[in-house]
């Protein structure tokens, strides 16, 4: 990012992904045209990676969500755990973490049924050990990255 103004257009789209120009515009006191330019190279340079929709996972049908460390079985076997469980859709995000665990998952299901099956289909998949925390409720998430 080159500037102050840079740095108040990520934040604001951040905040805000469907913000409009004009908004935007006013927000960090440029023209339409600047912001759309600035947009752009954002957007080109990879600061800003794109934009997405976010679910109501209880809508969708997603209402349980957990977070399942994995660690190898064998501590020999190849790291590419991440690879061999891309296939699985309720995972929605792998993580490679420091301390006992290789990876952290972050998976959303249906039921406990579909936790367990879940479960037992990254085991088989990824040659891994499980341990799982099941999530309460959910505080806040998906909050805005304010660029330092």
């Amino acid at each position: 990012m080159e500037d102050a103004v840079d740095q108040r257009i990520v934040a604001a789209v951040s905040r805000d992904a469907r913000a409009t120009l004009a908004e935007l515009s006013a927000e960090v006191g440029l023209s339409l045209s600047a912001v759309q330019s600035r947009l752009r190279r954002l957007e080109k340079s990879g600061v800003i990676a794109g934009y997405r929709a976010v679910l109501d996972p209880e809508a969708v049908g997603r209402p349980l969500s957990a977070f399942v460390e994995i660690t190898p079985l064998d501590p020999a076997q190849p790291d590419n755990a991440p690879e061999l469980l891309a296939h699985l859709d309720a995972i929605e995000a792998c993580h490679s973490v420091a301390g006992a665990a290789a990876y952290m998952l972050f998976v959303r299901v249906g039921s406990p049924r579909a936790l367990e099956d879940l479960i037992r289909d990254i085991r088989t998949a990824a040659s891994v050990s499980t341990r799982t925390t099941v999530v309460l409720q959910t505080f806040y998430e998906h909050r805005p990255v304010q660029p330092l």
